[in-house]
């Protein structure tokens, strides 16, 4: 119990809960291992409950009718999913699958919803937590749909950047293929803008290790101004 305690405390959603709150939830907190490429749930599964990450990452997708791949989010630790279709006792949005080994906390729907009525302010905390969501997913479809794959890419390693404490080097947190499917095209395309932006000295790469070497450049480029 002790260990669902310190997990549940360390989720940022749930931040400024008391600690009696938090033992609350803990106590209906399930901790669930699974394997690299393990799916957690698939779309259109019935919402049993939701899920924080704990460790490792997870990988929030829409297959098309072709089985086409599109990666809507990557999560860290910390980071809820699962919760949109909590309210309505609705079917999963879309799939949920392991980047790496991980474990999640997942919290039974009809559980939680009884201790809403305990802990009142947690609708509110979610709340906070799908909007941000929300507009990440509006960003996201306005670049597939109205921008270059270099203005994408420009704009994603920039916003590495500003997430890894505003390194000038950031680490690809996921493979190629994955980004590739993240920014909405093929994984031979991403690497021939990878390399004509080393070329053009935007950037130099290292493994999955990116370095930016004209912050200027990339923002320009981000915003599609070349």
């Amino acid at each position: 119990m002790d260990d669902l305690l310190a997990l549940t405390a360390s989720i940022p959603m749930f931040s400024g809960l008391t600690e009696p709150e938090t033992r609350l939830l803990s106590e209906i907190a399930v901790k669930r291992d699974f394997q690299k490429a393990g799916v957690i749930f698939f779309e259109g599964e019935y919402c049993e409950g939701f899920y924080v990450v704990a460790g490792g990452q997870v990988k929030i997708t829409k297959v098309s009718a072709r089985g086409k791949e599109q990666i809507l989010y990557v999560l860290e630790p910390g980071e809820p999913f699962g919760q949109l279709a909590l309210y309505h006792g609705d079917a999963y949005p879309a799939t949920a699958q392991a980047l790496s080994k991980c474990t999640c906390l997942f919290f039974p729907r009809q559980a939680f919803l009884r201790l809403v009525s305990e802990v009142p302010t947690l609708p509110m905390k979610m709340l906070s937590f799908i909007a941000r969501r929300h507009r990440e997913l509006v960003r996201q479809l306005e670049n597939i749909a109205l921008k270059e794959v270099p203005e994408r890419l420009a704009g994603y390693l920039l916003l590495l950047a500003k997430e890894q404490e505003g390194s000038e080097t950031v680490t690809l947190p996921i493979s190629k293929e994955q980004l590739s499917h993240l920014l909405g095209t093929s994984p031979e395309t991403l690497s021939r803008v990878f390399a004509k932006m080393a070329e053009e000295g935007n950037i130099s790469m290292e493994g999955k290790k990116v370095t930016i070497i004209s912050r200027v450049d990339l923002e320009i480029l981000s915003q599609g101004q070349v």
